[in-house]
C-alpha cells in the first residue's frame, strides 16, 4: 500500500497517492517510521491538490497582483507585475501610479515622478490621491513632484523634460 502511494506520487497522481497514504496511516498506527514518512508524503500530495490561483491575464489583474506583492513587502514582484500591466495596457493609469509608488520605495525619484506624471495625465483623479498618499511622502519636497501634480494635463506633456531633469537632481528624504 505504501509503495502504491509512492508510485502514484512519482506519476504525479496526487489524489491516488493521498488515498493510499491515508490507508497506510489508518492501518499501521503503531509503525512510527512508516507513519512519519507517509504523513510527509501525504502533506506533499495535499499541497499539490490545493487549488492554485490562476496567473493574471488582464492589466487590472496584473495591477492587483502588484498591489498584493507591494503590501507583502515584495517590491521586486510588485515592479514586475506593474510592468506586465503596462505591457497589457500602456495607458493603465493605476499601473503607472503603482510604478510611481514602487519607484519611490526603491529611491528612484526620476522614475517615480515620470510614472506619477503619466498617471495624472491619464486620470486627473490621481492628482488628489497622490497629494494624500503617504507612500509618496519622500517626494513631497521635490520640485518635479509638485510640477507633476500642479501642471494641468494639457501642459503635462510639455513640462515632462523639465520635471524629469528636476527629479534626477533631487534626492528623496530617507524613509522613517
Amino acid at each position: 500500500m505504501y509503495e502504491r502511494g509512492l508510485q502514484a506520487l512519482q506519476r504525479r497522481d496526487f489524489a491516488a497517492s493521498a488515498d493510499a497514504l491515508r490507508a497506510v496511516i489508518e492501518r499501521y498506527p503503531d509503525e512510527r517510521e512508516l507513519l512519519e514518512r507517509a504523513r510527509l508524503y501525504l502533506k506533499v500530495c495535499e499541497r499539490e491538490l490545493e487549488p492554485k490561483e490562476p496567473a493574471p491575464k488582464t492589466a487590472d489583474e496584473w495591477v492587483y497582483a502588484a498591489t498584493v506583492a507591494l503590501n507583502a513587502g515584495d517590491e521586486a514582484n510588485a515592479l514586475l507585475n506593474a510592468q506586465r500591466a503596462l505591457t497589457a495596457d500602456a495607458r493603465h493609469d493605476h499601473a503607472h501610479y503603482m510604478l510611481a509608488v514602487v519607484s519611490t520605495r526603491r529611491g528612484d525619484a526620476a522614475a517615480a515622478v515620470e510614472h506619477l506624471r503619466r498617471a495624472v495625465a491619464l486620470n486627473p483623479e490621481n492628482r488628489s490621491i497622490a497629494r494624500q498618499d503617504p507612500e509618496l511622502d519622500t517626494l513631497r519636497d521635490a520640485p518635479a513632484f509638485k510640477a507633476a501634480l500642479d501642471t494641468p494635463p494639457a501642459e503635462g506633456a510639455m513640462a515632462r523634460p523639465q520635471a524629469a531633469a528636476a527629479a534626477r537632481a533631487w534626492r528623496p528624504k530617507p524613509r522613517r
